[in-house]
């Protein structure tokens, strides 16, 4: 076996987090640049810029401050990372004068002449550290490390929690674990991470079938015992909620579902773990149907899988009417951002009424391929309600003859802070931010 290979010195790291960042400000997802650096230094570039993300706002403020003309768009990036790895912290990743030497030897990399600058701005945050900070944070952008229209979305959706969930979103996420049904019971594999000198917990809510934990301490998934043989998935608890909503909702084996918006293929991986169904996998994307293939590939799992707009149904279906529809409708994501900090300075406030009027099109779309008796489970990984409870409410209005009626099994809106009391498992580590609707068709 091959050694593994060696993570690349810090100034690398740093050269490779500037442009992911800067990047990032060019409108790229961090999904779609990690994958274009050197295997060894994507673990590193990708905790440096997440840390950088989470804290954008107030860097970006302080860097205005110490310099009075902008410099060149990849020195600032690179001055951005430096500066949130410097940001006051009572674990520090990189002792200051380590952060600053490295800093400053990756801009002399890229443009020497930028080296003698780079030095001076951070060696001046360092001295006036305290001040810099207390000031930067009189900006609510820069306290929240969120964009203005974000914060002032999120306090007219949630007056009571605003803060929490802005304060919730720049913490790390824990790895949750969907073991697969077929394989073992989560009991079962709960032992065998203890085996493996691992610690976990099991959610305990009964919305989980026993069959969700917690991992501790997060590791890369090719660790986790039996991954490869399909034992068990990475899913958050909340995303983990749709295909028990689905099967508890009356689904008998052979029955005939509709996941709409399948990639990755998690919720489709999950609903036929927990039963025989005959499953139509469909997403715009073929590209993404890929993934969808490997995952179910590696569970041992089987469906159909088919490339077609959800909402231009004459495209590609057949004619006959599912059982169950699950709609994970695309969404602004505003609920999973401390996975993907990178989500809220990527969107734009008019992002949001156009996914929202997507979101309408693909609900009226797929509501006539429903059979009587069926029922379909809208999910956004969203807070706002936009995306969620208001969008719901105005489907709801205009089929008010079409028999859609709301299960009161329905979640509604999952929030990422402790006193949800719609998440009763583990109050200490909230779950994702979702929504979920369950529309009977009667």
């Amino acid at each position: 076996m091959s050694a593994p290979a060696l993570s690349p010195p810090l100034s690398k790291l740093l050269d490779h987090s500037g442009a992911a960042l800067l990047a990032v400000r060019q409108g790229r997802s961090l999904n779609d640049v990690l994958p274009e650096l050197p295997a060894e230094a994507r673990p590193g570039v990708q905790a440096l810029t997440f840390q950088a993300l989470r804290r954008l706002g107030a860097v970006d403020a302080v860097l205005h401050a110490l310099v009075t003309k902008p410099p060149a768009p990849r020195i600032s990036a690179l001055l951005c990372v430096a500066l949130a790895l410097l940001w006051p912290s009572e674990t520090p990743a990189y002792p200051d004068h380590t952060l600053v030497d490295q800093a400053v030897a990756a801009a002399r990399r890229r443009t020497p002449g930028a080296a003698a600058f780079v030095n001076a701005v951070l060696r001046r945050f360092l001295r006036e550290r305290e001040a810099q900070v207390a000031a930067a944070q009189r900006s609510p952008a820069a306290l929240w490390n969120h964009p203005p229209w974000w914060i002032d979305r999120l306090r007219r959706d949630w007056p009571a929690q605003w803060q929490d969930l802005l304060a919730a979103a720049n913490q790390h996420p824990p790895m949750t674990l969907r073991v697969n049904r077929r394989r073992c019971s989560g009991a079962d594999y709960l032992r065998a991470l203890a085996v493996q000198g691992r610690a976990a917990v099991l959610l305990d809510d009964p919305a989980f079938g026993g069959q969700a934990l917690q991992l501790t301490q997060p590791c890369p998934v090719d660790r986790l015992p039996g991954f490869a043989q399909g034992e068990v998935s990475v899913q958050d608890a909340s995303a983990q909620r749709a295909a028990w909503l689905l099967w508890r909702s009356g689904l008998a084996p052979g029955a005939r579902v509709l996941d709409a918006c399948a990639a990755p293929g998690g919720k489709s991986a999950h609903l036929l773990e927990l039963a025989d169904l005959d499953l139509l996998a469909l997403d715009v994307d073929a590209q993404r149907l890929r993934r969808v293939s490997e995952t179910l590939q590696r569970l041992g799992l089987q469906a159909e899988l088919k490339a077609g707009d959800a909402g231009q149904p004459a495209d590609w279906w057949d004619g006959r009417p599912f059982d169950a529809v699950l709609l994970d409708a695309p969404c602004s994501a505003s609920g999973i951002v401390r996975r993907h900090p990178d989500i809220r300075w990527l969107r734009r406030d008019t992002d949001i009424d156009t996914l929202a009027a997507l979101q309408a099109r693909l609900l009226d779309a797929l509501w006539p391929l429903l059979k009587p008796g069926g029922c379909l489970l809208y999910a956004t990984c969203s807070i706002f309600k936009i995306e969620g409870q208001d969008q719901i409410d105005a489907f709801l209005q205009r089929h008010v003859g079409d028999g859609a009626v709301l299960d009161p099994a329905s979640p509604g809106h999952l929030l990422t802070v402790p006193d949800n009391h719609r998440l009763g498992d583990d109050a200490r580590s909230p779950h994702d931010g979702f929504y979920y609707a369950l529309i009977r068709k009667t």
